[in-house]
């Protein structure tokens, strides 16, 4: 579904499709991405690596049988790009990374997400959901 959002004075883009928990999911997630960044004239970069992360870890670590999984895109009018992923398992719940602490064989992602947003974090529910989301400062 993508949506335009027009309040007085402002002007909100909002694009959100909800896509299978797979791996195939996630790929087409980051396509749909880099699709909507175009047409809203954004960069692509970091967003775009950033969604591909937050839909991977969605896919491989939020799935749950025959649930999907929802990418939402938010620009503000005060220029920030807000990237959320929401999972079905809200009793999963990422931590941010050590930096110093060497990751495990999979664990990466969390630190490119920490390296590239401005701002990250997760929020619980709806039951039985989270969302971990993601910002940009869109005028750097």
């Amino acid at each position: 579904m993508n949506q335009e959002i027009a309040a007085p004075g402002t002007s909100v883009h909002q694009f959100t499709v909800p896509l299978s928990a797979t791996r195939r999911g996630a790929r087409l997630a980051r396509l749909l991405a880099i699709e909507q960044l175009r047409s809203w004239e954004l960069p692509l970069d970091p967003a775009r690596l950033i969604v591909a992360e937050l839909a991977a870890n969605a896919a491989v670590h939020g799935r749950v049988p025959g649930r999907s999984f929802r990418l939402s895109l938010t620009v503000a009018a005060h220029g920030v790009l807000r990237i959320e992923v929401t999972d079905a398992r809200g009793e999963s719940l990422p931590t941010h990374p050590d930096a110093s602490s060497e990751p495990a064989e999979s664990g990466y992602g969390l630190l490119l997400v920490e390296e590239l947003a401005d701002r990250w974090g997760v929020r619980g529910g709806p039951v039985p959901a989270k969302t971990v989301w993601a910002e940009l400062d869109l005028a750097r």
